[in-house]
């Protein structure tokens, strides 16, 4: 259950309830009425902004309104005090039977607890890694792969129906050339000399695994044959090689695509064709000459006319090329066929998890989707940016095995996928990132990871030890859920409960947001909090979690533990981290 917004239900039925009574007017719009944590704790554990929204249209001033409003919310039994502050706001403290409550309450969820409607079923649709199938995923790609797998992940817990969707950029030219680069280590594999790789070619040693495949299925039959009559067959055995590999590499990171789209399929169909269409249809192309763009020259600038779309009425900074002088497509408009043919199969909301190279292209591709949905569709980017990949604070030299990059499963191999899953995590995506390999695995409160981990196997030892020390206590949901929790009055064991109580709000707030890393934030402080009232039992034997000579105490800390073990535990397995049971 979202306190707050169970506490904005009665706090708008309590303005309901005025109106009745003839003390606000009627047909008041209730909708900007919150009730929300306050930003200083010390005032209370809500605050409502009623008064200050409603005064103007009921015609009070707002001190007078709250005044009205806060006698009504002192009888509820839920409140234990009632203060107005400054101009109008009103600050509320909430009983304490009502944060005892919650425990249960989240016992009897378990993991669904925080689960959300807020989304009601619609469709989304995160496209997200879409790396080009021409060498393995680098640890560059790794951020761009967790953020967008971390955020459908919460977009489905809060009530959306999310589809995963990796766009293969297979009708480039960036495919030739990785078809010329793998018909190199064809040969190569085929017992001839290569000599240096070509410029521009891929450089890559991962192709001599494709060339030997090759060989292996089709032995010597495209050795010395013309460009014309292997490109094809070799370039879409390229690509099947290299997106297996991708599509094993995102498994050992825990990311699975609930689907794969094709470039070259899309056009192939005559999607490129559909969208000029619908564009033309709408008076929304012309033919016309660019100005030439202000510093670094743009790929698809061209000083002759050129087919261009109407990108400013919806936003952009210019209007954009969509089709060359020479007749062919740009890039650009094959990403509006790509985005058309989401939105026609359901996804009104597209989130797109970019590279930080791609910021440029934000505003056209908003502006496209406006365009070819008659604004029924929105796209919201989530650009990544770069990873600086460190160890013990030197930065990690490049492989020449992997093609001057380092590899996403190299990573993976050294620190383990779910080190790498919370770490990406640690920064707002669009905020630059050092992952030093050492310092990721160390035992500190430095390390979120492990101090997380360690928040989780602290419970997990409790409860253990707890049994150990009562064998006759009952550690099962069904009796821990129906507790008298009263005995739980410390301000840690309070301050705990309410930490627990705001990760249904949070939830909610990170998903409208789109931003998943608010989760390892909130983890983060809930260990905090956890760590902090063990450690108090340190100083003070009558607050540790286990007290000798009293069962029944003990009893009613375990069910915190449990809860605070289950809330931890459901916000790792959404970031598809396996929770730690025990630290070595």
């Amino acid at each position: 259950m979202n306190v707050f917004k169970d506490l904005r239900t009665k706090i708008v039925a309590q303005l309901e309830d005025m109106v009745a009574a003839g003390e606000i007017p009627d047909g008041l719009d209730f909708s900007r009425v919150a009730a929300e944590p306050p930003r200083d704790s010390s005032h209370g554990d809500a605050a409502t902004n009623a008064a200050m929204v409603l005064s103007k249209v009921a015609g009070m001033k707002p001190r007078d309104l709250a005044g009205l409003l806060a006698a009504r919310l002192e009888s509820l039994d839920v409140v234990k005090s009632v203060e107005i502050a400054g101009p109008g706001f009103i600050n509320l403290r909430l009983d304490e039977k009502f944060w005892f409550e919650q425990v249960s309450i989240i016992l009897n969820a378990g993991k669904s607890y925080g689960d959300s409607d807020m989304g009601q079923g619609e469709k989304v649709n995160v496209e997200f890694v879409s790396a080009n199938p021409t060498g393995p995923l680098t640890v560059g790609h790794a951020r761009g792969a967790i953020v967008g797998d971390a955020l459908a992940s919460l977009l489905a817990k809060v009530g959306y129906d999310v589809c995963r969707e990796y766009y293969i950029n297979d009708a480039g030219n960036q495919v030739n050339v990785l078809a010329n680069s793998a018909y190199l280590r064809y040969r190569e594999a085929l017992g001839e000399y290569i000599g240096e790789i070509p410029e521009g070619f891929y450089p890559g040693e991962y192709l001599k695994a494709v060339g030997q495949a090759l060989v292996d299925r089709d032995g010597d039959k495209w050795l010395g044959k013309d460009e014309a009559d292997w490109i094809s067959e070799v370039r879409k055995f390229a690509i099947e090689q290299l997106m297996e590999l991708i599509r094993v590499d995102l498994a050992a990171l825990g990311v699975v695509m609930d689907l794969y789209s094709s470039e070259r399929a899309l056009v192939e169909a005559g999607g490129v064709d559909e969208v000029m269409t619908v564009l033309e249809a709408k008076d929304l192309v012309y033919t016309g000459v660019l100005e030439p763009p202000k510093g670094k020259k743009l790929e698809d600038w061209e000083e002759r006319p050129q087919t261009l779309f109407k990108s400013k009425e919806f936003g952009d900074d210019v209007d954009r090329p969509i089709k060359k002088s020479d007749g062919s497509w740009t890039y650009f408009a094959g990403d509006m066929a790509y985005h058309l043919d989401k939105y026609r199969r359901g996804f009104n909301t597209m989130i797109n998890v970019w590279g930080a190279d791609h910021g440029g292209y934000i505003k056209r591709m908003q502006a496209a989707v406006s365009a070819v949905t008659d604004k029924e569709g929105s796209l919201d980017v989530k650009i990544c940016q770069l990873v600086k990949l460190m160890r013990d604070g030197e930065v990690v030299k490049m492989s020449k095995r992997s093609g001057n990059f380092i590899t996403l499963r190299s990573v993976i191999d050294e620190v383990g996928k779910d080190v790498v899953r919370f770490i990406m995590l640690t920064r707002k995506n669009d905020a630059s990132l050092d992952f030093d390999l050492v310092k990721v695995l160390e035992q500190s409160k430095d390390n979120p990871v492990f101090y997380v981990q360690y928040a989780h196997a602290r419970n997990c030892s409790v409860l253990k030890h707890a049994k150990d020390e009562f064998p006759s206590i009952d550690l099962s949901v069904e009796a821990l859920k129906n507790l008298d929790l009263s005995a739980l009055n410390s301000e840690g064991e309070l301050s705990l409960i309410k930490a627990l109580c705001a990760w249904p709000r949070l939830l909610e707030s990170a998903g409208e947001a789109h931003e998943p890393h608010r989760i390892a934030f909130y983890l983060y402080d809930l260990a905090s909090e956890l760590h902090s009232l063990y450690h108090k039992g340190k100083l003070n034997t009558r607050l540790r979690f286990i007290v000798r000579d009293d069962q029944e105490l003990t009893q009613a800390r375990m069910a915190l533990v449990e809860a605070t073990k289950i809330v931890i535990a459901s916000g790792l397995e959404m970031f598809g981290i396996e929770p730690a049971e025990e630290m070595r």
